[in-house]
């Protein structure tokens, strides 16, 4: 019998609180299905499908409900409450799904969705974590140049964003094709840029550079509005200081405005662009 899954095991035994089930090769364990879930017209010897976990008292327990998500699978819960000890998820049960703090890469709160992935704690107990890199697939069905969607579930300063496509696919927006301009919990679209040989994707917010030009001169149009129409420095300014303020590469920012200034759309000072 296997914790957390869904499985077909038989009726063995029935009693005034329900009825036991067993394995047709081991029916020495039994694990109880409450008399509330038993099917009407069940008999010994039936066979039913069951998904088993562990009640209040940490006792092995079976239901006839189908839970939102099972053992090394991802799923996007609804928090029901959180407390001093951690987050409870509302997983379809009667017992709502643990998510301890130590497994949560943002702060909840009721009400939120969050993706998680379901794992067994030291205690052989179910609970849930946000970091579901390790139950993502690598065998999705998308390519080179295709859009996808997904959700930020990590943000690391090394490597870049990781996104779980489609809620189940493993990508990454790679450190240089990421400016801050998502959270963890966001959905984003996205365009794949490569797959790599184990099958994950590389994945970029922008578009193909002669797309993205002119939406990028527009994201600079709109920042030097923002500074009253006199942006306080030029393409030669640091990486840090033009990703900060637009978001953008250095390299697209200058590709940006020598667009706009063929347009003659802006001109450039010593230490400022200004809109025209």
């Amino acid at each position: 019998m296997q914790l957390g899954k869904t499985q077909p095991l038989r009726i063995v035994k029935k009693v005034d609180f329900g009825v036991y089930l067993a394995e047709e090769e081991d029916q020495e364990n039994r694990v109880l299905l409450p008399v509330k879930q038993v099917p009407e017209g069940a008999k010994t010897g039936d066979e039913l499908e069951v998904f088993l976990y562990k009640d209040s008292k940490d006792r092995l327990i079976a239901t006839t409900a189908e839970p939102y998500i099972t053992l090394g699978k991802v799923a996007r819960l609804k928090v029901k409450e959180v407390t001093k000890i951690g987050a409870f998820l509302d997983w379809g049960l009667e017992k709502d799904l643990f998510l301890p703090f130590k497994q949560q890469t943002k702060k909840v709160k009721a009400g939120d969705e969050c993706l998680v992935g379901l794992y067994t704690d030291k205690s052989d107990r179910l609970c849930a974590t946000m970091n579901v890199y390790e139950y993502l697939s690598q065998e999705s069905p998308y390519q080179k140049d295709d859009r996808v969607k997904g959700t930020v579930y990590e943000i690391s300063e090394n490597f870049g964003a990781f996104v779980a496509v489609d809620d189940k696919y493993s990508g990454l927006i790679p450190k240089r094709e990421f400016f801050g301009q998502a959270r963890i919990g966001d959905v984003v679209e996205a365009r794949v840029t490569r797959v790599k040989e184990d099958g994950k994707l590389d994945l970029s917010l922008r578009e193909k550079t002669y797309l993205q030009i002119e939406k990028d001169a527009e994201q600079v149009l709109k920042v030097i509005d923002e500074f009253a129409g006199v942006l306080p420095f030029t393409d030669k300014a640091a990486p840090e200081v033009i990703s900060r303020e637009l978001s953008m590469s250095k390299n697209a920012f200058k590709k940006a405005v020598g667009h706009l200034l063929k347009e003659g759309r802006i001109e450039i000072g010593e230490k400022c662009i200004r809109k025209k």
